[in-house]
């Protein structure tokens, strides 16, 4: 064990990032994990760092809610399998949250030290003591958990229904996880690119959970190949993890254009490319019956709009696919965009242009093809439902950006499927699943006796993005795991 903490390490030891991928292979084309990953020693000295805040700011930040200090202190004293499990206590995705998650906005820009010496950098080193532990072998203990005989379907193989199985896992429950795609993650595996998250990340948690006895039925879609009344029938519990595929388009006027793109469709086929699936454009693609091809972006002036964490890695893929030009219209001010401040920055010094305050008012094209997208000024006005304030378009302002893509990256919505309807599952009025909040009132009606993300079917649990709407990884893993937590009192008491 490490000698105690200096007491003011935080200001002897400034605040570190891993080193990163050179600029100059980052534009050429390098698709490997932006940040590198520290090592003991630099793990160390940013871990003792930390103050131990008495009321922890980062972890009431963090929607799961982690032992942060703890786990800090653990990687400070080298007691790095220890660190693991106490991080796995609350995170049951700990590597893929310390590489995607916004830590700017949650635990990092909570912190705080993050007023003047600079956060603890939080999200490196959770990702330094999940990939060593792991790689030394280290897994979860289940050596004192009872088999139940209880058997529960998840339907999505994302981090919902990932992190629902895990936990149905460690409290002796069979977990068999469903998923349309050929892999699992999701739109881990598909929709985020490899700059962000190496895939191979994705295969070590499944060799995780499969030594937990989680079984995964790949390629098979609810509702097509089996129905969820068969689910219903075979299984004890059923767990909705849908996520949300349909996209906001913004009605835009000349999206029929060839050079046109949704943002996800392109996500997913640069993937797969880039991952060398020679297949990639005749797979089809969750949720998009018709195949939208990719093209060539190499020199190409690539136009995305949209400014939040999709519209980053849209613009960020397109640079290492060699555009001649990258650029960003969103709406707001940077101060209001939705992404995380880190990823713009990278998005920027990767030479992504950035036009702020500017609308989307038309897609113009000739002959079929898009060539540029017609927007105006904008300035904020009063703020809308949620707070932001809302772009009013400047009369007169109007002009056009030249375009030979146009990336649209406005968000997704839940595209909820018509069977649901026919098991008793109800909606809200904007199409997400309806379920009991962890509070335990139930949106909208009266379930004195039910359970955490408990659907009208009582046999039936939802979370992660068709529960919410589009939102970030972590929040789709606490509603996965406190989902389980709900099926594992309805099955055990």
């Amino acid at each position: 064990m490490d000698s105690k903490k200096p007491v003011f390490a935080f200001r002897e030891t400034p605040r570190q990032m891993p080193s990163r991928i050179p600029l100059e292979l980052r534009r050429g084309g390098d698709w490997g994990e932006l940040y590198g990953r520290f090592g003991e020693a630099e793990a160390k000295h940013q871990s003792s760092r930390c103050l131990d805040c008495g009321n922890p700011y980062c972890s009431w930040k963090c929607p799961l809610h982690n032992y942060i200090p703890n786990w800090l202190e653990l990687a400070r004293e080298g007691r790095v399998h220890e660190a693991a499990a106490f991080a796995h206590e609350t995170n049951p995705l700990p590597e893929i949250c310390g590489r995607v998650c916004p830590q700017d906005r949650l635990c990092e820009g909570s912190c705080t030290l993050n007023d003047g010496f600079g956060a603890v950098t939080i999200g490196a080193v959770e990702k330094y003591i999940a990939d060593r532990a792991l790689s030394e072998g280290w897994r979860p203990d289940l050596s004192k958990v009872v088999a139940t005989g209880k058997r529960v379907a998840v339907v999505g193989a994302g981090p919902a229904g990932l992190s629902c199985a895990d936990r149905l896992a460690r409290a002796g429950i069979e977990a068999v996880v469903f998923d349309r795609y050929e892999q699992i993650g999701g739109l881990l595996h598909f929709g985020i690119p490899s700059f962000k998250l190496e895939k191979s990340v994705l295969a070590t948690r499944r060799d995780v959970l499969e030594g937990m006895g989680v079984q995964f039925r790949l390629g098979v879609e609810i509702g097509r190949d089996i129905g969820l009344d068969a689910l219903i029938d075979e299984f004890d519990a059923v767990f909705l993890g849908l996520g949300s595929y349909r996209y906001t388009d913004g009605g835009l006027p000349g999206q029929d254009l060839l050079g046109v793109l949704p943002a996800l469709p392109f996500l997913v086929h640069n993937g797969r490319l880039v991952r060398g699936d020679d297949d990639a454009q005749a797979k089809p693609i969750a949720g998009w019956e018709d195949r939208v091809a990719l093209p060539d972006l190499h020199g190409k002036r690539v136009v995305v709009l949209g400014g939040g964490d999709t519209g980053m890695d849209c613009v960020r893929s397109a640079v290492r696919l060699g555009a001649s030009r990258v650029s960003c219209a969103y709406r707001r001010d940077e101060a209001n965009m939705p992404g995380s401040a880190r990823e713009v920055a990278n998005a920027r010094e990767e030479g992504v242009q950035f036009l702020f305050n500017r609308q989307p008012l038309e897609l113009l094209g000739e002959d079929g093809r898009v060539t540029g997208v017609r927007v105006a000024e904008t300035r904020l006005g009063e703020p809308d439902a949620r707070g932001r304030s809302n772009a009013e378009v400047v009369p007169g302002s109007e002009s056009v950006l030249a375009a030979d893509v146009v990336i649209i990256a406005f968000g997704f919505q839940p595209d909820p499927p018509q069977w649901l309807s026919a098991h008793g599952i109800e909606l809200e009025g904007n199409g997400r699943i309806r379920v009991v909040q962890p509070s335990g009132c139930a949106s909208r009606r009266a379930a004195s006796a039910a359970l955490p993300f408990q659907t009208t079917n009582p046999r039936v649990f939802a979370g992660g993005d068709g529960v919410r709407g589009a939102d970030l990884v972590v929040t789709a893993a606490y509603e996965g795991r406190e989902a389980a937590g709900g099926i594992v009192r309805l099955l055990l008491g």
